[in-house]
């Protein structure tokens, strides 16, 4: 079976074909859309699944999943009784929001479906930013990956699903059959396309295998493995595949062109090779370029570099604690100073000992509770995170991009007011640096301060990462996350005793960034220089941020560069 056109609705189609004849073999699917009602047709036409659908959600206990206590019938007959979990027998586990999928919850969904128990994923990723995804333990076991963020509702239909045509397919799956060699060439071709995962081929044929059972074939067809190729491998990709060098003739060999056959007579040179001599890789690599796009491709490059300096400058960092936040499963502890008890739990944990400690007790009670038997309730929160601008005012920056990045540094505040994050201004210039807004949510305040910002003299950049580390000290021990965003032409001449000697500024400026990447702050660093500075390319790394040179762009082009850094 092979794709008819290149549209996303008709891959989303297919592939709940493939997931409606082999739920369990294709593991599920990775469905990133909001809620509406392009996401409304795709989940109406899981009820032709067959397997009953169950609902999931991202903060499920372990008692939920895996079966506990029943604890009402347990009190009231005074015998245990236990009742079964949602994993006790196959289904489709719907999960909602599954961009919020804790680690934990990610691995028992992931150790369930390596048991072979039959289970079938739905992740419903509601994401809106780069960084808000399902884990990655997850989208690699699930073999279809859709994302419909960007497809209008008037190029959907109605999904049907022809449920004796689907039967009659299951029945047939277990005869289908494929070359030996598919699969290596399969895999070879991930390798390609950046797939990593051993996975990801063993999904894309059983996949194969699902559409040539609809087909009505015995065997995988070529089609069957271009259209596998399209809704599993494709969607994975990280890399555009680049053509495969043409192998050195050896050099005993004649150069010269054999002499054309003349039995061939005088054919068509692209008539010459049929379908069946071209190597079944490379048919299926070119079905690979038709459906991936270039664009979006180099974007996902362009952000990998932005993260292979070091840590993340994404949002604040989380803390489990017992008063507030968003609920976790509780854990056994001590009623101290400001524990919340989870009654229900604890309740749960004495419930198997009740016969046991009746006999043993001296003492009427209708119930024994212990302190072994206490779980405390936890929460988590995310900190509020800080952006630390630190802005270059010197000469040589403002004969150049000082303007741009004023322009940048204002869209970014506005853009961090509107995420609620908390912005500092530290500018540096002459012989020092000034701390020009303290850590604020006040936008307002933000702006007046820049638009005051002068610009001439020297370039103090290590007094400039002085005072940021400073402010990224204090505001951590308040219980913020940090991060460091440095503009600057690179042209650091002024140390730290306010002298102008441009060797001991430039090790002022490293000591600094070591100490910066000391404390664990993440950071970023754009170059705003006429020219990339192999200096300051030096000092990102000393930092171990992503180095961003932007020698041509605008204030938009500058802030979205930060952005997308930040976001990464």
């Amino acid at each position: 079976m092979s794709l008819p056109d290149n549209s996303v609705w008709t891959r989303v189609e297919i592939g709940l074909n493939a997931l409606a004849v082999d739920p369990a073999g294709l593991g599920g699917l990775w469905l990133r859309a909001r809620s509406g009602p392009v996401r409304d047709r795709v989940t109406e036409a899981l009820g032709a699944l067959p397997l009953p659908l169950k609902r999931l959600h991202p903060s499920i206990g372990d008692e939920q999943l895996f079966g506990g206590i029943d604890l009402t019938a347990t009190l009231s007959s005074g015998k245990l009784v236990e009742r079964a979990g949602l994993l006790a027998e196959p289904a489709v586990l719907v999960l909602p929001m599954a961009e919020r999928t804790l680690p934990g919850l990610a691995a028992r969904l992931a150790g369930a479906m390596d048991q072979g128990t039959g289970h079938c994923l739905i992740a419903l990723d509601e994401g809106a930013e780069p960084g808000e995804t399902l884990p990655e333990a997850l989208t690699d076991r699930l073999a279809l990956h859709v994302d419909l963020d960007a497809l209008p509702y008037g190029e959907t239909d109605p999904i049907v699903l022809e449920q004796a045509a689907l039967a009659a397919a299951r029945e047939r799956l277990p005869r289908v059959r494929a070359a030996g060699k598919v699969l290596e060439d399969l895999t070879l071709l991930a390798v390609r396309l950046g797939v990593h995962s051993l996975r990801a081929p063993m999904l894309a044929l059983r996949t194969a295998r699902a559409l040539a059972a609809i087909a009505g074939n015995d065997e995988v067809a070529v089609d069957d493995l271009t259209a596998a190729v399209e809704l599993v491998l494709a969607p994975r990709a990280t890399q555009f595949p680049e053509s495969e060098p043409e192998p050195d003739q050896p050099p005993d060999q004649d150069p010269t062109p054999p002499e054309p056959d003349p039995e061939k007579g005088e054919q068509d040179e692209g008539e010459s090779q049929s379908l069946d001599d071209i190597p079944l890789q490379d048919i299926l690599l070119e079905a690979a370029k038709a459906t991936l796009p270039a664009d979006l491709l180099a974007m996902l490059a362009a952000k990998r570099a932005n993260r292979g300096g070091g840590g993340s400058a994404g949002a604040g960092a989380k803390h489990k604690g017992n008063r507030r936040g968003r609920p976790i499963p509780s854990r056994r502890g001590r009623l101290e100073t400001g524990a919340r008890l989870d009654v229900i739990s604890t309740l749960r944990a004495a419930a198997p000992w009740q016969t046991i400690r009746k006999q043993e007790s001296r003492f009427e009670r209708s119930l024994h509770i212990r302190s072994d038997d206490f779980r405390i309730k936890r929460f988590e929160e995310k900190s509020d995170r800080l952006l630390i601008f630190v802005v270059d005012a010197s000469g040589s920056a403002a004969m150049t991009r000082l303007a741009e990045a004023k322009g940048a540094v204002e869209i970014l505040l506005a853009e961090a007011y509107a995420r609620r994050d908390h912005v500092a201004l530290v500018a540096f210039r002459n012989e020092g640096a000034e701390l020009l807004l303290p850590p604020t949510r006040s936008l307002v305040q933000t702006k007046r301060r820049l638009a005051a910002l002068p610009g001439g003299g020297g370039t103090p950049l290590a007094a400039g990462l002085k005072v940021a580390l400073e402010v990224a000290i204090q505001s951590k021990g308040r219980g913020m996350t940090p991060t460091v965003a440095l503009m600057t032409d690179g042209r650091a001449n002024i140390a730290l005793d306010g002298s102008a000697n441009r060797a001991l500024a430039a090790e002022d400026a490293e000591r600094m960034a070591t100490a910066i990447r000391l404390q664990g702050f993440p950071s970023l660093v754009i170059d705003m220089g006429q020219r990339p500075e192999r200096s300051l390319k030096a000092l990102a790394d000393t930092l171990g941020a992503p180095y961003i040179p932007l020698p041509r762009a605008d204030a938009n082009r500058l802030s979205s560069a930060v952005s997308a850094a930040l976001d990464a």
